[in-house]
């Protein structure tokens, strides 16, 4: 069984690109709040870089339960990868400028990595749900 677990997990992670679309969901009190965000898959972890004042990293600081969806489509049918975990703020320089250069698009956004508005968030996923595409069954597992 854990050889066929191993399987299933490397068939997940081959869906996660350096850079794609997720819908994120954080917590403000009781209620959760989902949009979309790209989420960078670099060095085989998670990281999102956001705007300091934007109000997920207001709700990671303050409950860093976390969930993100990956949909996944070919053709008519579709599946997706949801991943649960806890958010962290990273303040370590050195990752800040790590991620920075692997993203063609920071310039876009932040003056340098010392830009005050620039915040990167690493995710830390615990538990996956998967659903193949044009299959109906969840396959859950802990990671």
């Amino acid at each position: 069984m854990p050889e066929k677990i191993n399987e299933l997990k490397e068939e997940v992670w081959r869906h996660f690109k350096d850079f794609q679309y997720v819908f994120l969901a954080t917590v403000e009190g009781n209620q959760s709040r989902v949009r979309p965000v790209t989420l960078i898959y670099f060095d085989k972890r998670f990281w999102i870089t956001t705007d300091t004042e934007s109000a997920k990293v207001k709700q990671i600081q303050g409950d860093p339960n976390i969930e993100f969806c990956l949909y996944l489509q070919e053709g008519d049918k579709d599946g997706y990868v949801r991943v649960s975990g806890m958010a962290k703020v990273i303040k370590d320089r050195k990752t800040k400028e790590k991620i920075a250069d692997h993203c063609d698009f920071f310039t876009k956004h932040w003056k340098s990595i010392d830009d005050p508005n620039y915040t990167l968030i690493e995710i830390y996923p615990k538990e996956i749900e998967y659903i193949r595409i044009g299959e109906f069954q969840p396959q859950r597992f802990k990671i």
